[in-house]
């Protein structure tokens, strides 16, 4: 743990009000994506951003949010979501970390896995309150969609750009989601069979919303909307999981077999950045873990 900064949450609490519910310094951000951009550019642009995150002083936040971000060769992608993200969770005077959880290796792209890697060395640092599984190359479009969590999960994007800003069908889960911790301990985390395609999205839905009694909250659709950066699959690594469609209709019978519980992989660095927290690891299979 030597290269394991203090968080901002271990330093002296100098507010002794809480932050409303929906602060006053939130704007209409102006999404650009400019090729040259830069982490330097952004740590520029992000001074109050260290080890990852931010914490308002004026007020105190009441929830403390670890983002989680799966991430594997979209350098570009992740560069463009920090420059957005970060200003928006400062102007919603949210104390939050955001973690980027790389996958090394051939082994097909688990972005389900990755969360629950994720979740498990996050909750090492900090307890934290509520968890936001964040994919890469959704940039949100209004600081009025707030990452906090609320008394169900709560999916944030309802729309996007390359869907007409339409929820996608009525069980999708996918994108940005935010749970408590305790939501997400409570459906064992997330399905991590059905690496690659994306499958999971939807059997977590049907985890906290059929087994568990939980009911998904969404944002207004003005609100929850976001801009997808496009990119070609990579057909290697990150190719669909043909079975996905399969896995979905058993649920309840992996319900707490496959999922946090039986999440083994193999930590190969965690490095404090000042405007994220890299943990990577080798998720590989069973076998060699």
């Amino acid at each position: 743990h030597q290269n394991r900064l203090i968080h901002p949450c271990h330093t002296p609490k100098l507010a002794t009000k809480f932050c409303p519910n929906l602060s006053t310094t939130l704007r209409d951000p102006t999404l650009a994506f400019p090729n040259n951009l830069t982490l330097h550019t952004v740590r520029e642009r992000n001074p109050a951003v260290w080890a990852g995150g931010s914490q308002p002083w004026a007020c105190t936040p009441m929830q403390r949010v670890a983002v989680l971000i799966p991430h594997r060769d979209r350098e570009q992608h992740l560069t463009h979501l920090l420059a957005h993200l970060h200003p928006m969770l400062q102007r919603q005077q949210l104390h939050y970390t955001i973690y980027v959880i790389h996958q090394t290796g051939d082994f097909m792209f688990n972005r389900a896995k990755l969360l629950n890697v994720g979740f498990l060395e996050a909750m090492k640092d900090v307890a934290w309150d509520c968890v936001i599984l964040h994919d890469v190359d959704l940039i949100p479009e209004d600081d009025r969609n707030l990452y906090l969590c609320g008394q169900q999960p709560r999916h944030l994007v309802v729309g996007r750009n390359f869907t007409g800003y339409k929820l996608r069908y009525k069980g999708y889960f996918g994108g940005v989601t935010a749970m408590s911790a305790q939501q997400f301990r409570d459906v064992n985390g997330v399905f991590q069979t059905s690496s690659g395609g994306g499958g999971e999205k939807m059997m977590s839905y049907g985890r906290g919303n059929f087994y568990v009694g939980m009911k998904v909250d969404r944002p207004p659709a003005e609100v929850a909307r976001y801009t997808m950066i496009f990119h070609d699959r990579d057909e290697h690594g990150n190719r669909i999981n043909n079975e996905r469609v399969a896995l979905l209709y058993r649920p309840r019978e992996v319900m707490y077999s496959d999922g946090m519980n039986s999440c083994r992989y193999k930590l190969l660095s965690r490095t404090v950045n000042p405007l994220y927290i890299n943990v990577t690891v080798n998720i590989g299979t069973d076998k060699e873990l």
